[in-house]
């Protein structure tokens, strides 16, 4: 963003974005709360895709200033055209927007509003507050609206010329109850009527045998305050919470465990496939191996590169399992360079959703790799699958949770211009991505099996309890998820409560410890399988990472008791989205733990000689 030079006397103005709420993640334009001012003529900002997507509607209002020329003047937003009259219909509207708690979301100058005397990186303004006694239920207390609003610009003086730059936006805002003009003839920026708190607070909750309507004027006042921070540090202030050092001892205890546990598990799997190798060498070597009887892992030499059983399916899990993680990686990197800036609004969503098309290649390449492994043939049919199944499945969640935004008028449903694009992109670039990926991978030779397969498959003994197959899946998935379930705290917190999260530095080093996690817990659990002479891997190996899933899943599901959501559209759009971000994390997971044991499988068996 280029910084932009006010001069003494320049005007101004704030631009409104939309309102939105903890308690119902239903977002809503600012101009659709009844009895706002709106500007005679309204101009929409460009949004990009991942703005419309998370409900930002950026627009113009009335609420200008002159650059430290009016410091402390008292405003009037209300003209003529905008009667300060509010009927009791819209009185209950915005009654029930101040009990779900909704903020309202400003810009000025790029940088999001803040609420004096909160933290930063929770943007936003009160719209009111309701007067709750101890034991009261919230549906009967009295409900109070913020109708003037005490704005304070922070600027930062340029050494070189008599220029300043905005580096701080907050506002205090307040309830004020004027008395009532009949007949409104007003202006819009007319110093405001006289107040005295003993007029008291606006009310806008409605009882019987009161008044059915209400008084409400807008107003303003903009004082200006110098600061010292420089206009490319403005954003740090966004990114403080009270519970820093909580947050980092968290997550630096949980780094040491698994970083100690990983260290372990690779210990332990080094050294017992030395010896198993040793031993079977010395076995194959010797003159009398014949009265030496193979056990554990070689037994099932003859099926361990049987093709699993739907392998069609398997291979798309891949293929979209690759898509995720290049898409994941990709953006990581981006991020941590600073290229994601936190003041293009919607830029981590836009380049999130453009990289998983471009990665729809390397779905197509691994997922056709991985179905000629299997020795599958129709490599088109698995190519269409790979194109629709994951992209699909997204859509169908999306489209289907919009139809009730939609219905509910909310800024967050996705208008058709904006659908025709997504569209565009899957069958356009996407698909076609899929289908050059996977034309290539088709040319290329289908790696040999270290060993040959019998014709009839071995008979798997029986299994110790602790390795049934539901069982070790459900463990396996414990260590990938504890390498990032207090990351995904704040990670929810930052989607779901509407704050500000750019830790991508340490979030990247999260990232690898998932990815070695993952790993290492799939290939401790494929070789103990394959020890107890169990040679059904292929899908074990993906589904035993990709089980951390489900406990995200779960945690997902006690995150959003801490929300206090009760209506129903908001709890499906809240289990809708949990669900896409688990199903994708099976996938990735389940990926990186399919080719950890894929690798594994390869090199033990091509270490040994077989007769």
């Amino acid at each position: 963003m280029i910084p932009h030079d006010f001069a003494p006397g320049e005007e101004g103005a704030i631009k409104v974005n939309k309102i939105t709420s903890v308690h119902t993640q239903i977002p809503y334009k600012y101009y659709q709360l009844p009895g706002v001012c709106k500007p005679e003529k309204i101009i929409d900002d460009t949004e990009n895709l991942g703005e419309i997507l998370l409900g930002d509607r950026i627009e113009n209002s009335d609420y200008t200033f002159n650059f430290l020329n009016d410091g402390g003047k008292c405003k009037v937003i209300n003209s003529e055209s905008c009667s300060p009259i509010i009927k009791k219909e819209d009185l209950k509207v915005l009654e029930d927007r101040i009990q779900n708690l909704y903020r309202v979301h400003w810009l000025l100058d790029g940088l999001p509003v803040r609420q004096t005397g909160r933290l930063a990186s929770d943007p936003g303004f009160d719209l009111g507050f309701m007067s709750l006694a101890e034991g009261q239920p919230v549906s009967t207390a009295e409900k109070f609206l913020n109708n003037h609003l005490e704005i304070t610009i922070f600027y930062h003086n340029n050494p070189t010329d008599n220029t300043s730059r905005i580096v701080g936006f907050e506002i205090f805002p307040s309830s004020r109850q004027y008395k009532k003009v009949d007949n409104w003839k007003g202006n819009t920026g007319d110093e405001c009527p006289q107040y005295d708190e003993s007029f008291g607070q606006l009310s806008v909750s409605v009882k019987e045998g009161e008044e059915q309507e209400r008084f409400v004027l807008w107003t303003y006042e903009v004082k200006y305050t110098p600061s010292s921070v420089l206009w490319n540090k403005r954003w740090d202030i966004y990114f403080e919470s009270n519970d820093n050092s909580v947050h980092w001892f968290s997550i630096l205890n949980s780094l040491m465990i698994v970083f100690i546990l990983t260290v372990m598990v690779a210990m332990i799997i080094i050294r017992t496939l030395k010896k198993d190798i040793r031993r079977y060498t010395s076995i194959d070597t010797s003159e009398d191996r014949d009265s030496q009887e193979e056990t554990g892992w070689k037994m099932i030499h003859g099926d361990v590169f049987r093709p699993p059983s739907r392998p069609m399916l398997l291979s798309v899990c891949i293929g979209s399992g690759v898509q995720i993680f290049s898409m994941t990686l990709i953006t990581m990197i981006f991020a941590v360079l600073g290229f994601l800036s936190p003041a293009n609004i919607g830029g981590l969503a836009t380049a999130l959703i453009v990289l998983f098309v471009l990665s729809a290649m390397f779905a197509g390449y691994f997922s056709t790799r991985v179905f000629t492994i299997f020795k599958g043939r129709n490599w088109k049919k698995n190519t269409i699958y790979t194109a629709l199944s994951m992209p699909g499945i997204i859509f169908a969640i999306f489209f289907f949770v919009n139809m009730f935004l939609r219905g509910a008028k909310s800024s967050a449903a996705v208008p058709f211009g904006t659908f025709a694009s997504i569209i565009a992109m899957w069958f356009g670039i996407s698909v076609p991505l899929v289908f050059l990926g996977s034309y290539f991978a088709s040319k290329k030779p289908v790696p040999e099996d270290p060993v040959r397969t019998n014709q009839i498959p071995r008979q798997v003994p029986d299994q110790i309890w602790y390795m049934n197959p539901y069982l070790s899946i459900l463990m396996g998935g414990i260590l990938p998820f504890g390498a990032v379930f207090i990351e995904l705290h704040f990670i929810l917190t930052s989607l779901w409560d509407n704050q500000f999260y750019y830790i991508f530095g340490f979030l990247f080093i999260v990232l690898m410890i998932l990815i070695v996690t993952s790993a290492e817990i799939s290939i401790v659990m494929c070789y103990f399988q394959l020890c107890a002479e169990d040679h059904h891997w292929w899908w074990r190996s993906f589904l035993t990472a990709g089980s951390s899933s489900l406990y995200m899943f779960i945690y997902s599901v006690s995150f959003f008791r801490y929300l206090g959501i009760t209506k129903f559209i908001s709890s499906l759009l809240y289990f809708s989205y949990s669900f896409i971000m688990s199903l994708a994390f099976a996938a990735l997971t389940g990926t990186i733990g399919f080719y950890s044991c894929y690798f594994l499988v390869r090199k033990i068996y091509s270490s040994i000689h077989i007769n």
